[in-house]
């Protein structure tokens, strides 16, 4: 792991992005995947476990039995000839998910979403999808996380039969990615003073983009290694508004939910330290925006571009 590969990763994003809307647009990436299929079970770990949760949801809302679960867990829904199995590993290597993905091979159908097409992911797999991520020199999953969350929203799409205009939806990521990193000189100091305490970083995101609370923080520990942990924004006035009361409370808080006014009063009474992205909250210390912040589905694959570079900030300070 290397904090100025990392950041080169992260400054790379846009370039990748154009790369994987190209390929979009020049073919059905997805175009394997079967939608003859009963039930959606995603396997993953950390930054692919936290993508699939968001797919998951959405394919329930949308009326087809999904989960996420972790791969790591004894048991699962059993399999069957009308389950797709989901299998996601950026590096197409990890151990949970090979294990897991083992008991489903030859009994249901499988999908491998991988940064590495020829790994051992993919490996009897009916159908492999390729992240086209490219290489992630520093060591962190960071392109890998945004491509695999551009990559299962084109899966509930097709599977919901929705129809999205998923290039275009790359394309303004894209884009919001590159205001974030060519205004960086504007706001990232001003960040890091809110959130450098000396109890860690706290993040809040609502259910539907609960992956940029979890990313977020996994880039606080996984570089600087830094104390940091998420809370999905309802459930944060459960268990963990009492840490405000004790702790010099310093929260990166992801706007959107019907419970943001809910949790910010609490915040507002101890005047914890809240640094808002893509959106305004009364009681904010401060708040990042950028281009298209107002579509939800560019906010869910671009603002954790904000985590990335100020983990990358304090990883090469200390």
């Amino acid at each position: 792991m290397d904090a100025a590969l990392y950041l080169a990763d992260l400054e790379a994003k846009p370039e990748a992005l154009a790369g994987l809307a190209d390929a979009w647009e020049a073919g059905d990436l997805l175009g394997g995947v079967p939608l003859d299929v009963r039930r959606v079970v995603f396997l993953g770990m950390g930054s692919s476990r936290y993508a699939a949760g968001v797919a998951a949801l959405r394919l329930r809302a949308a009326g087809v039995d999904a989960v996420a679960e972790y791969a790591s867990a004894a048991g699962g829904y059993p399999a069957d000839a009308s389950t797709l199995v989901v299998a996601i590993s950026a590096s197409g290597g990890s151990r949970e998910t090979l294990d897991a993905v083992a008991r489903y091979r030859g009994r249901s159908r499988v999908v491998a979403v991988t940064n590495q097409v020829e790994s051992a992911v993919g490996e009897g797999a009916d159908v492999v999808v390729p992240m086209l991520a490219g290489a992630e020199n520093g060591g962190v999953a960071c392109r890998t996380f945004q491509h695999t969350l551009v990559l299962l929203l084109g899966l509930v799409d097709r599977l919901t039969g929705a129809g999205g205009d998923i290039s275009g939806l790359v394309r303004r990521t894209a884009e919001a990615s590159a205001d974030l990193l060519d205004r960086r000189g504007v706001w990232l100091d001003q960040a890091i003073s809110l959130l450098d305490g000396p109890h860690g970083v706290y993040t809040i995101a609502p259910a539907e983009r609960l992956s940029s609370a979890q990313q977020s923080a996994l880039m606080f520990r996984e570089g600087p290694r830094r104390q940091a942990d998420a809370c999905e924004t309802g459930d944060w006035s459960h268990v963990d508004v009492y840490l405000t009361k004790t702790y010099d409370y310093r929260a990166l808080f992801f706007p959107g939910s019907r419970y943001d006014d809910q949790a910010m009063e609490w915040i507002r009474q101890r005047d914890s330290t809240v640094l808002t992205v893509g959106g305004e909250l009364p009681g904010q210390k401060a708040s990042i925006r950028y281009r298209h912040d107002d579509d939800p589905d560019v906010a869910l694959l671009t603002e954790t571009l904000v985590a990335e570079l100020i983990a990358a900030s304090l990883w090469q300070r200390h």
